[in-house]
């Protein structure tokens, strides 16, 4: 970062200062994300029952806003420099992006195991990539203007680079707010679960379906289940082990539910739905 802060100056490139600046995000990015993982490390407490887990989406969430960030102020920039193109040192441009390219190619292989098994390694991941995007765009802008002397090549390289990086940031934004809000998981159908469900010998219905996911790799469930006389408790368990082996769900909260059982505090009862093949 700090050579590319430095060659922007001295070659006068916009798309170089714009990827310092994107790099300077990367780093901020990458403490951010070691520090979630630590924090989510730490054990569950009567206050907090599922732990610091997901202190690794709100990391995300944040690298995903710094993202949007940098993105806007590159295209303001980027402008400014359209109106009043300023002269640029193509070979020098091309030199130093070459090094912060080769910097980004290490951070992903370092952080390319990680990025399907953790939003907040992804978020990481992503930052890292861009920017290497971005390295790969100023580059092209120096050789460019080295060989024709296109000066106009270097903001609008900028403003690629910041459709690059507003692009990781949508992706990234999308799924941290899915987790907060307690979106159903991407991976899961419900309609599915609850038909799996249904066709279990000894359940007559279910209601109050919910699934979500606590933070990445770790999805819970819940629900309420209608039964019929005499299948407690091997149901609960055929229940779990068919949610454990087809669906990857560890953690379910079921309860079990008798024929006509009532509860005012429910919606929805078991004395109020039909039996299965009525």
């Amino acid at each position: 970062m700090g050579a590319e802060v430095v060659g922007g100056i001295v070659s006068g490139s916009l798309a170089l200062l714009a990827d310092a600046g994107h790099m300077f995000s990367d780093a901020a990015a990458l403490a951010l994300a070691l520090f979630a993982i630590r924090l989510a490390s730490k054990p569950p407490t009567a206050k907090r029952t599922y732990g610091y887990h997901r202190a690794e989406i709100l990391a995300a969430l944040l690298n995903g806003a710094t993202l949007v960030v940098v993105a806007v102020l590159v295209v303001f920039e980027a402008w400014e420099r359209m109106q009043a193109p300023a002269p640029v040192r193509g070979g020098m441009l091309l030199a130093v992006a070459a090094g912060g390219l080769l910097i980004n190619v290490i951070g992903l292989m370092i952080l390319h195991g990680g990025r399907n098994d953790s939003l907040n390694v992804r978020g990481a991941w992503l930052h890292v990539a861009s920017d290497a995007l971005g390295s790969v765009q100023a580059m092209i802008a120096g050789l460019l203007i080295w060989l024709y002397d296109w000066h106009w090549v270097d903001p609008v390289a900028s403003v690629l680079i910041a459709v690059l990086v507003a692009w990781s940031a949508w992706s990234l934004l999308r799924a941290s707010v899915d987790v907060l809000m307690e979106s159903t998981p991407a991976h899961l159908d419900l309609d599915t679960i609850r038909d799996t469900i249904v066709r279990l010998d000894g359940v007559t219905a279910i209601h109050d379906l919910h699934a979500w996911t606590i933070t990445s790799g770790k999805d819970a469930l819940s629900a309420h289940v209608c039964m019929a006389e005499g299948h407690f408790p091997n149901l609960l368990r055929d229940i779990r082990e068919t949610l454990r082996t087809t669906f990857d769900i560890d953690h379910a909260t079921i309860q079990l539910e008798p024929p006509h059982f009532e509860d005012a505090l429910c919606a929805c009862s078991c004395a109020r739905v039909e039996p299965r093949g009525s």
